[in-house]
């Protein structure tokens, strides 16, 4: 988990110790003891994390992360803070304006790197945007696998227009108005009272093996999903190519 670092802290033998311990660890360090400067740098090179001392000369460290939490650009970046304060007052101030945690001094290095480690996978489950990327090219709209159209009394498999009898469209109407859902034999054959002369329990199952078949045919030479799967010992059930829900217009 590579990152860059600020480190904020005008104690130059302080400010060296904590470079050599992030190094270690394979991050990058751009290191200042001046409050103005750390906002100078920020804005010209991004950093995923930020150390500050509290007690910096000019604008302190207190000042620093009231600026970075009201600015849109920097608003994000978590913030350390270093103290030689333990008054609590000093230690709440500091979270009060927006400081992610802090340590007072002296601190082991160890803890230290631990709860940077510990700042930095935060920060990148709660998504913080990192450098832009280039976008690549937008994918292709992909067909739905299988569409109805009560009204115009259409059905389309993988975006072909495919000619159904009234009661293989009433099988694949109802199996579309509960998609993902098993619907038993039955339940179709209700449906189909009314459409068709002469019904018998493989009715369903004809209407089915033929809308598989144009279903097929719609889907062309590539190695498309079959959408209307048989639920073995239940019924029929529609689904999208990605063994999703269908959709219905």
């Amino acid at each position: 988990m590579c990152a860059h670092v600020m480190v904020a802290e005008d104690d130059i033998d302080q400010a060296e110790l904590i470079r050599r311990y992030l190094e270690h660890e394979g991050h990058t360090v751009t290191a200042t003891g001046d409050g103005r400067a750390v906002l100078d740098q920020l804005r010209r090179h991004p950093s995923d994390l930020v150390i500050l001392d509290v007690m910096m000369p000019g604008v302190d460290g207190l000042d620093v992360c009231r600026v970075i939490r009201a600015d849109a650009d920097l608003a994000h970046l978590p913030v350390l803070l270093l103290t030689a304060r333990s008054a609590e007052e000093d230690l709440l101030l500091g979270l009060d304006l927006g400081a992610d945690d802090y340590m007072t001094k002296p601190f082991s290095p160890r803890e230290l790197m631990a709860r940077t480690r510990s700042l930095l996978r935060r920060s990148r489950r709660q998504g913080i945007p990192g450098p832009p990327e280039t976008p690549g090219p937008a994918p292709a709209p992909r067909p739905r696998s299988v569409s109805v159209d009560p009204v115009r009394h259409e059905v389309r498999a993988y975006g072909q227009l495919i000619d159904c009898t009234p009661g293989e469209f009433k099988v694949i109407e109802m199996l579309s108005e509960y998609p993902g859902h098993v619907l038993t034999r039955s339940q179709l054959l209700e449906r189909l009272h009314g459409y068709e002369p002469f019904i018998t329990p493989r009715t369903v199952d004809v209407h089915v093996m033929n809308l598989r078949r144009k279903i097929k045919r719609a889907a062309g030479d590539g190695a498309q999903p079959m959408p209307l799967a048989t639920v073995y010992g239940l019924g029929y059930k529609l689904l999208d190519t990605q063994g999703q829900e269908a959709s219905r217009d």
